[in-house]
C-alpha cells in the first residue's frame, strides 16, 4: 500500500472529527477496535510528523517535529507532539520513520480486521 491513502484516510480523520467520540464508541463494542484504532492514530501522527519535517527540509531554523508515545492505562496509546532540542533536518531519520509509521498502520489495520471478523463469527454462532 502506499503512502498516499494513508495520507488521505489522516486528512479525512481529521476533517470529518472521527477521533476520540468514535474511539469510546468503539472500545464499547470491542477492546481489540479500541486498542487498534490508538495504534491506528499513533502512527497516522507518526506520518504527519515526518511529512511536515521532510517539506520543511529547506526551512531556515527548523526544528523537526518528534512524536511521543505513552500507553494508556485502558489500553492503546496516546501521542503527543514535540519539536527536536536541535535545529536542522534529518531526512534519513524521516525517511526511516514514515516507513515504520506506515508498517505500524497497516499491522494495527490487520488486528482491527481480524477482530471486526471474530466480532462477525461470534454475533453468527450466537443467531
Amino acid at each position: 500500500m502506499s503512502q498516499r491513502p494513508i495520507a488521505a484516510w489522516s486528512l479525512h480523520c481529521r476533517q470529518s472529527g472521527i477521533g476520540s467520540e468514535w474511539n469510546a464508541a468503539m472500545s464499547s463494542l470491542s477492546p481489540i477496535a479500541s486498542v487498534s484504532l490508538s495504534g491506528m492514530r499513533a502512527a497516522l501522527a507518526g506520518l504527519d510528523a515526518a511529512g511536515h519535517n521532510i517539506a520543511n527540509l529547506a526551512t531556515p531554523d527548523f526544528r523537526r517535529q518528534q512524536v511521543v508515545s505513552s500507553t494508556q492505562v485502558s489500553g492503546g496509546v496516546q501521542t503527543s507532539f514535540t519539536q527536536a532540542a536541535q535545529r536542522g533536518s534529518n531526512i534519513e531519520a524521516d525517511m526511516v520513520d514514515q516507513l515504520v509509521a506506515k508498517n505500524a498502520f497497516l499491522a494495527n489495520l490487520a488486528v482491527f480486521k481480524t477482530g471486526d471478523q471474530l466480532l462477525g463469527s461470534l454475533l453468527d454462532i450466537r443467531r
